[in-house]
């Protein structure tokens, strides 16, 4: 039994010196499998951060848009006025009337300024929607980058 058992502690012991040297020899330590790990898991938490700024950046663009459109409605509407107050203006030269006309240049004045203002708007709004664009551009390829390193560090990892 004795025998026995100083074979099985002999056969444990070389067992375990084999492991240990199988794992000196990969060189690696727990530190390095602690920041592989740590920088796979800032590595996800980059694609998530990634993927809510391009949904938030998808969003704007939309608002945008919907902006771009009412705008369009607005200058639509303003044109309009427009022809309306110049009818009224035509009008008010035929009747004569000096306080119609005035009436009439006040109204008219009046809705150029509110145009102009509608036009300006549009502008600001185009220019916001291709600025929206192009940060959603970038965020895409953060996120492609982001997914790159991500399956680099995996296959780094695996490799070990």
């Amino acid at each position: 039994m004795i025998r026995h058992s100083r074979w099985i502690g002999r056969a444990l012991a070389v067992t375990a010196a084999g492991i240990t040297v199988g794992l000196l020899g990969t060189g690696v330590s727990a530190q390095e499998i602690r920041n592989d790990i740590r920088d796979l898991h800032q590595d996800r938490q980059e694609l998530r951060q990634d993927r809510r700024e391009i949904r938030q950046d998808t969003l704007e663009i939309r608002g945008d848009r919907r902006e771009l459109r009412s705008d369009a409605r607005e200058i639509h509407r303003g044109r309009r006025e427009l022809r309306g107050d110049r009818r009224e203006l035509r009008e008010a030269y035929r009747s004569g009337d000096p306080q119609a006309v005035r009436d009439a240049r006040q109204e008219l004045r009046g809705d150029r300024r509110e145009l102009h203002g509608d036009y300006q708007d549009r502008r600001e709004d185009r220019r916001e929607l291709l600025r929206d664009k192009r940060d959603r551009r970038q965020d895409v390829r953060d996120l492609r980058q982001d997914r790159r390193e991500l399956r680099r560090d995996v296959a780094d990892r695996r490799g070990r």
